[in-house]
C-alpha cells in the first residue's frame, strides 16, 4: 500500500452510487465566491471538495467529487457546459470518467508524471507535462510534492480580479491561517526543505490573493505572501535551522 495513505481498519469496503443514495448521501452544492462552488458529498470517501469554476467559455471541475447521481449531473449542467476535468493529483482521480461521459466527454487532463495512477482510461484522457491555458484565463501547473504531477490551477479573474490559486493538497491551509505541505497527510509524512523551496519558487512566479484546497478551505487574503512565508518556515525546521528551539 502507498505510504501516502491507509485503509481505515485494514480492510477495503466496497459500495454502490445506488446504496450511496440510499442511505440519504447526495452533493451539496455552496458557492465559494461568484463563478466558483464547491461540490462536497459529507461521509462519502474521504469527503473531499470539487471546485467547480466558470467561466464564459464554459466550465472546469477541479478535483472530483466521491460521488456522482444524475442530480448531481443535472446541477453541473446548470453551470454551463463542462469543458475540463482536472483532478490535482491521484487520490482524486476517483469517478472522473463517469463524470466525463455524463457530461458531454470533455477532456480529463492527467499530470504525465502521475498517469500510472489512472486504473481506468479512455480516449478522453489527455497527459500533459507543460503549464497550459486550459480554459481562457485559467491555467494548469505542476507543482510537485505530495505527486510528482501534484497540480494546481490559476484562476486570474477569481477574488475580484487578483487571482485565485485552486491547490488540491499541494498546499494545504492550516489552522494559524499560514499553509502547510506534506508527502501524506494522514500519515503526517513530511516533505524535504529543498522541494518545499522548489514549490513555493514555482507558485512564486504566478500572481493570486486567495487560495483554496481540496476541501474548501480558504486562505482568504494575501495567500501569495503566506504560501512563500509557510515554505521557508516549513524548511526551517525539517532542515534543522531551529533545532536549537526543541
Amino acid at each position: 500500500m502507498d505510504e501516502r495513505q491507509y485503509v481505515p481498519g485494514g480492510t477495503q469496503r466496497w459500495v454502490s452510487t445506488e446504496q450511496l443514495v440510499a442511505a440519504g448521501r447526495e452533493l451539496e452544492f455552496a458557492t465559494l465566491e461568484p463563478g466558483l462552488t464547491a461540490l462536497t458529498a459529507p461521509g462519502v470517501g474521504i469527503g473531499q471538495s470539487g471546485l467547480l469554476l466558470e467561466t464564459d467559455a464554459g466550465s472546469l471541475l477541479f478535483d472530483i467529487p466521491g460521488i456522482i447521481t444524475d442530480e448531481a449531473v443535472r446541477r453541473i449542467r446548470e453551470h454551463g457546459p463542462l469543458r475540463a476535468i482536472v483532478a490535482s493529483h491521484p487520490h482524486m482521480y476517483g469517478v472522473q470518467q463517469q463524470y466525463s461521459r455524463a457530461l458531454g466527454g470533455p477532456p480529463i487532463y492527467v499530470a504525465r508524471k502521475d498517469a500510472s495512477w489512472v486504473q481506468y482510461s479512455s480516449a478522453a484522457v489527455i497527459e500533459w507535462d507543460e503549464s497550459f491555458e486550459v480554459l481562457p484565463g485559467v491555467w494548469l501547473h505542476q507543482v510537485g510534492g505530495h505527486f510528482p504531477g501534484s497540480t494546481v490551477a490559476l484562476w486570474t479573474a477569481g477574488a475580484e480580479g487578483r487571482g485565485v490559486l485552486l491547490a488540491g493538497d499541494a498546499i494545504f491551509p492550516v489552522a494559524d491561517g499560514n499553509v502547510t505541505f506534506l508527502r501524506s497527510y494522514p500519515n503526517r509524512i513530511p516533505l524535504s526543505a529543498a522541494v518545499v523551496r522548489r514549490m513555493a519558487a514555482r507558485v512564486g512566479a504566478l500572481e493570486f490573493d486567495r487560495l483554496y484546497n481540496n476541501f474548501a478551505s480558504v486562505v482568504p487574503g494575501d495567500a501569495h505572501r503566506i504560501v512563500q512565508f509557510s515554505a521557508e518556515r516549513y524548511a526551517r525546521w525539517v532542515s534543522g535551522d531551529l533545532d536549537h528551539l526543541t
